[in-house]
């Protein structure tokens, strides 16, 4: 018995030892190969940058300088790219630069993410830093860094690269800090992101303030969390400039900290507000959608629509979503004629662009001096951007029916777009 219970223990940590090494050799396999991947990717990419300046000065007017004639071939090289690969241009773009980063600058770094000692992450971690490093500084500080990088994870590497560029290039501080910037993400269930990128100093004090204003709260016995709180706060402090509401409580305290749906009260936006027209009645709770969001609660809907002083309306039908209203009592034709287009649109109508069609230019499909018409049929949202390279050789634009567009590339391939809104137009 005693044989037999110390035996077969042994047999199933060999089993299991021997299984493991099997899919750890695998799994180093299969990230070396992805990484030799990312090489190739990135030579590629580097490929693509210089046709693009090689072919701008035969491609575009030279109204335009040298240096944007080269951009807008670039974005127009990158934007094929992008539709190509359901990739965002942004992506691409940035990709690219990393990718000119690594053949020009950094030929070690590439060797190595060829040979599969780093990873295309370790790669990217490495480029970020290289675009602030002055060029006379960047060998130097790829020679310190790649050995760092072969033996390192991603999280460290980070830390250990920002070290590294700010003992070799101090300046490299404020030029960062000239790239602060606030982005906005729609999220699920009525919710959303606020990143701020900001400097250290500011980013700290706020997180600072926030707990001090928190603390105070807790004396009052909120039932929310920290997190609660210090979300709400900050919200607080944004749009009203102040974190206390003049509700009370059935106490008849003040609250310390504004709640999300008081802090309402105080927005006074100019929203597109999609109603179905049984959810305005009171009949259904079906969401309403916010322009540049998405679905929110009706609740929500109805504390916007009471403050907001420009509102467009549209009541869709119960069954069939079609549209119904559009308001039109409020604006001249051309007006109410801008409103549908960009209702329907929502984005801009470009292969996986998401700019917002109210910001975006209402393009003639077919130009007016070609015979187009000012229509809904021959109307579509662009952003600046996909207008100019819409006009670049190897470009087209076909507008089908039910507001479907059929674009065509330089590298001659066709992607289609639909519009976004539902309903249907």
């Amino acid at each position: 018995m005693t044989e037999t219970s110390t035996t077969l223990p042994l047999r199933a940590v060999d089993v299991f030892e021997e299984q493991l090494a099997a899919l750890s050799d695998e799994f180093s396999t299969i990230a070396r190969e992805r990484a030799a991947l990312d090489a190739r990717e990135a030579r590629l990419l580097a490929r693509s940058a210089a046709l693009a300046d090689a072919m701008a000065d035969s491609l575009v007017s030279h109204d335009e300088t040298p240096a944007q004639r080269k951009a807008l071939v670039r974005r127009s090289a990158c934007a094929a790219l992008a539709m190509a690969t359901r990739s965002s241009e942004h992506t691409v773009q940035r990709a690219t630069g990393d990718a000119e980063r690594l053949v020009a600058d950094a030929p070690a770094v590439l060797s190595a993410l060829e040979a599969g000692r780093i990873s295309g992450r370790h790669a990217r971690t490495i480029t970020d830093q290289l675009r602030d490093i002055p060029a006379h500084g960047r060998a130097a500080f790829v020679e310190r860094i790649l050995p760092i990088a072969e033996q390192s994870t991603v999280a460290r590497l980070q830390q250990r690269c920002r070290v590294l560029r700010e003992r070799l290039h101090p300046e490299s501080i404020t030029v960062r800090a000239a790239h602060r910037r606030v982005e906005v993400e729609p999220a699920a269930d009525g919710m959303a992101w606020v990143h701020l990128f900001t400097t250290a100093p500011v980013a700290i004090a706020i997180g600072e303030r926030l707990d001090a204003l928190v603390g105070a709260a807790h004396l009052t016995d909120d039932d929310r969390t920290c997190q609660q709180l210090r979300a709400d706060a900050l919200g607080s402090l944004c749009v009203s400039g102040v974190t206390t509401t003049d509700q009370t409580d059935h106490q008849g305290r003040r609250s310390p900290i504004a709640r999300p749906v008081e802090v309402l009260d105080d927005l006074q936006p100019t929203v597109n507000l999609t109603v179905p027209v049984l959810s305005l009645l009171g009949v259904t709770e079906t969401p309403s959608i916010l322009d540049g969001y998405g679905p929110i609660d009706p609740e929500t809907a109805a504390r916007l629509a009471v403050n907001a002083p420009s509102m467009t309306r549209v009541l869709t039908h119960p069954e069939t979503s079609s549209v119904l209203s559009v308001g039109r009592q409020q604006y001249r034709v051309p007006a109410d004629l801008q409103r549908a287009v960009r209702l329907r649109d929502v984005t801009c109508r470009a292969p996986g662009c998401g700019r917002r069609a109210r910001v975006c230019d209402l393009d003639h499909s077919v130009a007016w001096a070609d015979g187009g018409t000012t229509s809904v049929g021959n109307l579509a949202c662009v952003c600046r951007h996909h207008h100019r390279l819409k006009h670049l050789p190897g470009w087209s634009l076909d507008h089908r029916p039910d507001g479907v567009l059929d674009w065509t590339t330089p590298d001659g391939k066709r992607h289609r777009t639909v519009p976004d809104a539902d309903p249907p137009f």
